[in-house]
């Protein structure tokens, strides 16, 4: 990258400085290139070439044994959510009204980033508590097609606010753990506790759909 910098700016390689995404020569701050705008230009010239990295980190984890025991992770992320529930004793409807997650993701590296995720995971996992249902029979797939797979979509978005916890974790990259499954692991207990919380009925059974509600509202009022 410096050679190809240094016919860019015309200088020795030696005497160029890499720094904040720019390439500038030594005692000469002017005279510089983003770093972006060099491997464009080197990947399409006529003899163009491309500059690639990778870097695999491996870390001294436990797999697990025949018992199913060890520790796969080095660095393990916590978080709760939190919901807010209106059902319809009428239709077996379940509203969200409110939605709040928090999680100790070690070091946020890519704040905003990180909150889309939670964002996206917490939706995914309201899909998979509340519409979506694969409907299997002797291992084959009923559902016709994408149609019939009630998957949420931007516009069934519920009020929703991600508080991040940040904790050095020495074990993950730059102090930072995981967030791709902790962010819809807890939507669907989450979402069934509320609902028994609102109407005092207990569905463990996935996806909680208005059928199921009433006829557990139904359930319940005949035990009274």
């Amino acid at each position: 990258m410096l050679e190809l910098a240094g016919d860019a700016l015309e200088a020795n390689p030696d005497d160029l400085i890499i720094a904040k995404g720019q390439i500038y020569v030594k005692g000469s701050p002017e005279k510089q290139i983003a770093i972006g705008k060099l491997l464009r230009g080197a990947h399409h010239r006529a003899d163009g070439t491309i500059l690639m990295t990778e870097f695999y980190y491996d870390p001294s984890n436990e797999m697990l044994n025949k018992e199913f025991k060890g520790n796969q992770s080095m660095a393990y992320t916590f978080g709760t959510h939190g919901v807010e529930v209106e059902v319809d004793k009428e239709t077996g409807k379940v509203k969200i009204l409110r939605y709040v997650s928090s999680h100790d993701v070690g070091k946020a590296l890519n704040p905003m980033l990180l909150e889309g995720q939670i964002y996206g995971g917490a939706m995914m996992g309201i899909g998979y508590a509340l519409t979506e249902q694969l409907v299997l029979r002797d291992g084959e797939v009923q559902n016709p097609s994408l149609r019939d797979y009630n998957m949420l979509t931007a516009g069934d978005v519920v009020p929703m606010k991600s508080f991040i916890v940040e904790t050095e974790d020495e074990h993950g990259p730059f102090g930072a753990k995981g967030i791709g499954e902790p962010g819809c692991v807890p939507s669907a207990p989450a979402i069934a506790n509320a609902i028994y919380d609102a109407v005092g009925v207990r569905i463990t059974d996935l996806p909680i759909t208005p059928e199921k509600v009433l006829a557990a509202l139904k359930e319940k009022e005949g035990k009274q």
